[in-house]
């Protein structure tokens, strides 16, 4: 077993491709297919499934990823201590739902940690796409929310999946509207207030399942109802139709302005938001980093 082989098998994981990791490390699809061929056959176990739609990791791919990952840090810092080299590229992925929190700490990171050369990725995405990626370790760290309508769906099925779930905090329900709607003057709105104003949600796709769904209350019918695929869209949408989301209520000016506040929903629902990671991994520097950074941001918008 060679550290080329490891960096190999983190690249394929981090592209979803044989072919665009092989672009990536400079060398052809038959060179890079052998290499990790020949890694599973020293090591004895599959590392990746190949399909007519392409590869995914399998179980034991997910466990010897985790060891890979550890081996090609530890070796990176004996490289810069004794022999004075480079850092390497760094690699990081995260998907989540359409959190600014998310995006704040990702900023973060990489203005405190980033390094002369990385790679990352944010995935902001559906929640089906979420648990996918953290399963098959595209992303390292998944972060959604659970309520009491879908929490015992989806712990189960996080659970089937090899994934778990890391509380970060819990919040009451908010509505996020344009500062110039109405219902920005108020207190606090109920249900009720909201039944003439267009409901903006993020849609979920082929598996639009209301447990999937990142909006409480998805199953209460509206009048008006938009589903978009960004937060960019509903923001702009929220300005442009007086229309509402439901959320945890953290909002960020510094990525989303003053023109979207947010005010309470009398509702009883608590919002449940955290982080999923694969079971059988163990989290990389970066993702330690990011998850350090993720805390520090909650603790000004929810403590």
């Amino acid at each position: 077993m060679k550290l080329q082989q490891l960096k190999y098998v983190i690249e394929v994981v981090m592209c979803g491709s044989i072919n665009e990791a092989a672009r990536r490390l400079y060398i052809s699809q038959p060179t890079l297919s052998k290499a990790i061929k020949e890694l599973e056959k020293e090591l004895g176990i599959t590392i990746f499934t190949r399909t007519s739609t392409g590869i995914s990791l399998s179980s034991d791919g997910a466990e010897f990823l985790g060891y890979a990952r550890q081996v090609i840090e530890q070796t990176e810092l004996l490289e810069r201590r004794y022999f004075d080299t480079a850092p390497s590229q760094q690699l990081f992925a995260v998907s989540t739902q359409h959190y600014a929190f998310a995006v704040n700490a990702f900023v973060e990171m990489i203005k405190n940690y980033g390094e002369e050369k990385y790679q990352f990725t944010l995935r902001e995405t559906r929640t089906y796409e979420i648990i996918e990626d953290v399963k098959q370790l595209r992303s390292e760290i998944g972060i959604l929310y659970v309520s009491s309508f879908n929490e015992k769906v989806m712990m189960q099925l996080l659970k089937e999946q090899g994934l778990v779930f890391h509380e970060l905090f819990k919040a009451s329900p908010h509505i996020f509207v344009s500062s110039q709607n109405p219902l920005a003057k108020k207190a606090s709105v109920t249900l009720e207030d909201l039944e003439e104003y267009p409901r903006l949600s993020f849609e979920q796709g082929e598996f639009n399942s209301f447990y999937y769904a990142e909006e409480i209350h998805s199953t209460i019918p509206s009048k008006k109802s938009i589903q978009v695929s960004d937060r960019a869209t509903l923001f702009n949408l929220l300005i442009g139709l007086n229309g509402y989301t439901i959320s945890t209520g953290i909002l960020s000016e510094d990525l989303n302005g003053s023109n979207i506040i947010s005010v309470p929903l009398e509702e009883k629902e608590v919002i449940t938001v955290g982080w999923v990671v694969n079971r059988k991994t163990n989290l990389s520097k970066m993702a330690k980093v990011y998850l350090k950074e993720l805390h520090k941001i909650i603790a000004i918008y929810v403590y």
